[in-house]
């Protein structure tokens, strides 16, 4: 039996070195990054290691060679200094309001002071902290390191309120400027967050940061790779397999479909989700570990506000530059919901230097479609899994008429908000659905000009639906007929059912479905 700790949750390197819990060593890329650089910037999702990254960093720069014993660094680094360090982590505060960022740069500020001195004369933020850069850095006789964790976690929290945002935004820009200001002082300096605002944003001044969020030689420095799995983690796998009554080979493809899959940039390896994946290994199950850690109501909100087409979501293009930033005017949610882990670089095209995203793995894709059906149906969230089972249930049986009366339930009560979107609603709607029944059947689904069709399978029927927003459910089901597209299916033993659909812009629902 495996005797492995571990280390869920936890994001300080002393306490996982001293208290023996399972570390992946990533000392040979922190080396590489504080030898060839100064400022770094550095995007992803939440738990996905930036804390701890921050952590093993802080200690380094401590010089406390005895907590990396037996890790790469050990090895590479000869002097261990011990460097003035600042560490300031925007991770603690709810920010709802302008005096909550304030409070939070004020106890910090405070607590540099008494360590290295205060001057009455320096006032405001930014001031208070160039002094306390400078007086650190003469007072020890080295320069200073600083550490930011969370950097944008009151902009992110401010989405949607344009006041607010923009306080913050001015409040960090003369904040974080400081250093560009006092580069003389400064040894190394790594801010971390989930996202990266554009634009007129708190990096506006800050050019000289070195942005390795995109660059192939830290994708692994958060997050946790095959190799890593593999080199790690071996005779867990077996227990793990064992546990589970599968074969080594189908645990470890289920541990890629689930948990693996993150591409930070083009051509680079997938990085597994590390949360989910030690939770799983921890418990000996799958589960929606990470998922169920926070919630993406902000991006809804954005996706609603924006009327966005979801379908569009799994196969969205757009260039490094948009990926990159996130200006907070912009109408366009994808680098938010890109940045927050929710999407993911799955194809580029070199040419045109465009990217083509979509989910990482089945545990966001199903997590994040699951959590939108009660934001666009009048299902709530605690109805939102047994609806789906039902869904299957029926089409699984051959009871077609329940399932379309099902999804009757699911358009009722669309509010007048909606019906200037009609037809993307109607869509939307259709493609959470099927998307989530899609998980336990086989569903191919296409949209075009206001007409939806798709196929469904399952162990015993094929189900061809063509939806009509504008038109007669007959003529639906005419359009499969000549279309042909029951055609690929004349050798299938399965029973066939031809089903025309179609919605009512009176009644704003499925109006009638006819079957063949």
């Amino acid at each position: 039996m495996s005797n492995k700790i571990y280390p869920i949750g936890i994001q300080n390197f002393e306490k996982i070195r001293k208290d023996g819990y399972f570390y992946i060593d990533k000392t040979a890329l922190i080396y590489q990054m504080v030898k060839t650089g100064s400022y770094y910037f550095l995007s992803r999702p939440r738990r996905f290691g930036k804390s701890l990254l921050i952590s093993t960093l802080e200690a380094y720069f401590q010089g406390r060679k005895e907590l990396f014993a037996g890790l790469s660094i050990e090895k590479l680094e000869k002097d261990w200094i011990k460097y003035p360090i600042l560490h300031l982590d925007l991770n603690i505060e709810k920010y709802d309001a302008p005096e909550s960022l304030d409070n939070i740069l004020e106890k910090s500020l405070t607590a540099w002071e008494k360590l290295y001195g205060a001057e009455p004369s320096e006032r405001s933020f930014s001031l208070r902290f160039a002094g306390i850069i400078e007086r650190a850095c003469l007072q020890t006789g080295q320069r200073v390191v600083i550490l930011v964790d969370e950097y944008d976690k009151p902009m992110l929290q401010a989405i949607g309120n344009e006041e607010l945002q923009k306080q913050f935004r001015n409040t960090l820009k003369a904040f974080y400027g400081v250093l560009k200001t006092m580069d003389g002082c400064i040894k190394f300096a790594l801010l971390t967050g989930v996202t990266k605002f554009g634009k007129v944003s708190v990096f506006s001044d800050l050019n000289n940061l070195d942005d390795i969020s995109m660059r192939n030689q830290y994708i692994e420095i958060c997050g946790v790779s095959e190799q890593e799995i593999h080199s790690n983690l071996e005779n867990e796998i077996h227990e793990f397999a064992a546990a589970r009554g599968v074969t080594y080979d189908k645990l470890c493809a289920e541990l890629r479909e689930n948990y693996d899959g993150y591409h930070f940039t083009h051509n680079s390896i997938g990085i597994y989700n590390p949360f989910s994946l030690l939770n799983a290994f921890k418990y000996k199950e799958f589960n929606s570990y990470w998922f169920e850690t926070g919630t993406p109501t902000y991006l809804v909100k954005l996706l609603k506000k924006h009327h966005y087409d979801l379908e569009q979501m799994a196969h969205e293009e757009t260039d490094a530059q948009v990926l990159n930033s996130i200006d907070s005017e912009s109408t366009n949610p994808i680098p938010v919901i890109y940045q927050s882990g929710y999407l993911t670089i799955k194809g580029y095209d070199e040419r045109f230097g465009m990217y083509r995203l979509g989910f990482p793995n089945r545990e966001v894709e199903e997590g994040f479609i699951r959590f939108l059906l009660p934001f666009y149906t009048n299902i709530n969230k605690v109805e939102a899994p047994f609806a789906i089972q039902k869904f299957v249930r029926e089409v699984e049986s051959g009871d077609y008429d329940s399932f379309f009366r099902r999804l009757q339930s699911f358009f009722a009560d669309t509010t007048y908000e909606v019906i200037r979107e009609q037809e993307l609603h109607y869509e939307n709607v259709l493609f959470i659905v099927f998307k989530l029944i899609g998980f336990y059947t086989q569903v191919e689904y296409n949209t075009n000009n206001g007409r939806i069709d798709l196929v469904l399978k399952t162990d015993k029927f094929i189900y061809i639906m063509e939806f009509k927003l504008k038109g007669t459910a007959e003529e639906a089901l005419q359009q499969i007929n000549d279309k042909r597209y029951a055609l690929p299916f004349e050798m299938d033993e399965r029973k066939l059912f031809k089903i025309g659909i179609n919605f009512s812009e009176k009644t704003r629902n499925i109006e009638k479905w006819v079957v063949e």
